[in-house]
């Protein structure tokens, strides 16, 4: 839900009470590991952190099966209409729109993450400012992630689709295409027409 304060307008959470209410359990989707990486022994279920979790009994090894992350830029043009791209064949959700994003790679700072991805998606090149938008996103049971939307003001480039988008273009708030995640769904209801 939206409220506004002070003239500004600021993102609330749909849900009601503590964020653990909203726990998922993902034990049993897929990509947990059976055997230990280091030593190959079977992984056998231990109360590690709190919470049982794959163990190797030979060497010790503990499968965090942790989120991945991904970052996205919010461009919005002299209209405020906001840069979308359409998920190319053989990206998760093809012909869908989604706000240009992708993972950040291991090592990699989290805002060069997401203007690296808006210049491969869109050719823009952008400078990434401050946080928008930070939400779970439990589309895809094999790569869960945590996705942090920032807003970017374009230095340079030029609008052309690339990489996994087989277009790229602005949208008024109102008459949005058809949206490959509902994370940018809620984010999108939120923002400021």
């Amino acid at each position: 839900m939206a409220e506004r304060g002070g003239g500004r307008r600021t993102w609330r959470p749909r849900h009601h009470g503590p964020v653990t209410d909203h726990h998922h359990d993902h034990d049993g989707w897929p990509g947990a590991f059976t055997y230990c990486p280091h030593c190959t022994a079977p992984l056998e279920r231990q109360q590690v952190g709190g919470r049982e979790r794959p163990m190797c009994p030979e060497c010790g090894f503990v499968h965090w099966r942790n989120p991945g992350v991904g970052a996205a830029v919010v461009i919005r043009d002299g209209e405020g209409r906001i840069l979308m791209v359409k998920r190319a064949e053989g990206a998760t959700r093809a012909g869908m729109w989604s706000v240009p994003a992708g993972f950040v790679d291991y090592g990699e700072e989290v805002r060069a993450a997401a203007a690296r991805e808006l210049e491969e998606e869109t050719g823009l090149v952008a400078e990434v400012g401050r946080v928008l938008f930070v939400a779970s996103n439990f589309h895809d049971p094999e790569k869960l992630t945590v996705g942090i939307w920032f807003e970017g003001t374009v230095v340079g480039g030029e609008l052309r689709p690339g990489d996994d988008a087989e277009e790229a273009r602005f949208f008024p708030l109102d008459d949005l295409p058809p949206l490959a995640f509902e994370t940018d769904r809620e984010f999108l209801v939120n923002l400021d027409g």
